[in-house]
């Protein structure tokens, strides 16, 4: 086994969740709020990497924070009656990982009730540890506290750990702790996203596929 646990991001990573669900969910909040924008799929995908999701909504969309927490109301509403699709191959990779010994965790920033419910829904093996959106805001990724209490609660030294992630927020996370991280490029094909995870992750993957050869790799 290359690595005895997995650190997996969620959305993008192991569901297709930003196209069927999250910018959907955007596109219709904006018609209510603001429906001057017009944003496409890709444009959304860059924001969200760059300057990032707080910034696209208060500096780029304008919202007010009372405006804020309806966005994150209606969109918490619409997640709940739409489960995402894993990515084709991934569970393939997981449950191989689980039955040889390995240890699942995630650290995401959706909620962890939905991320056990796409887990459930996609018959996926449910995962040892979460950590979600639910925890105090200084402690989510890029923070590396998740690490830590992955590494401390499971007794791992950190080259046992494998962070797997679509974003900055995970790389930046796994270097702030000293574990390896390769990069999911499967959710999009954005210019900049893939220049910044191909010329800064050691490991970049473009399909679930290429990921499951070289984790299987002796």
């Amino acid at each position: 086994m290359r690595y005895r646990c997995l650190v997996l991001d969620h959305d993008d990573t192991i569901v297709n969740s930003t196209a069927t669900i999250h910018f959907p969910a955007f596109r219709e909040f904006m018609k209510l709020k603001r429906p001057q924008i017009s944003m496409t799929l890709e444009e959304y995908f860059a924001l969200n990497f760059e300057p990032g999701v707080v910034p696209l909504f208060r500096d780029i969309c304008g919202l007010s924070p009372e405006e804020m927490k309806e966005e994150e109301n209606f969109w918490r509403a619409y997640v709940k009656n739409h489960i995402p699709k894993v990515y084709d191959g991934m569970r393939d990779i997981l449950v191989r990982h689980k039955k040889e010994g390995g240890l699942i965790c995630v650290v995401s920033h959706s909620y962890s009730e939905y991320i056990y419910r796409d887990y459930a829904a996609n018959d996926l093996p449910v995962p040892d540890l979460v950590f979600g959106w639910e925890l105090e805001p200084h402690l989510r990724k890029p923070d590396p506290y998740a690490l830590y209490e992955i590494m401390r609660q499971m007794d791992l030294r950190q080259e046992e750990l494998l962070v797997l992630d679509d974003l900055k927020p995970g790389f930046e996370m796994a270097a702030a702790a000293g574990v390896p991280f390769a990069a999911s490029g499967w959710a999009n094909d954005v210019p900049q996203i893939e220049e910044f995870m191909r010329g800064n992750s050691p490991f970049y993957f473009k399909t679930p596929a290429e990921f499951g050869a070289w984790l299987s790799e002796a």
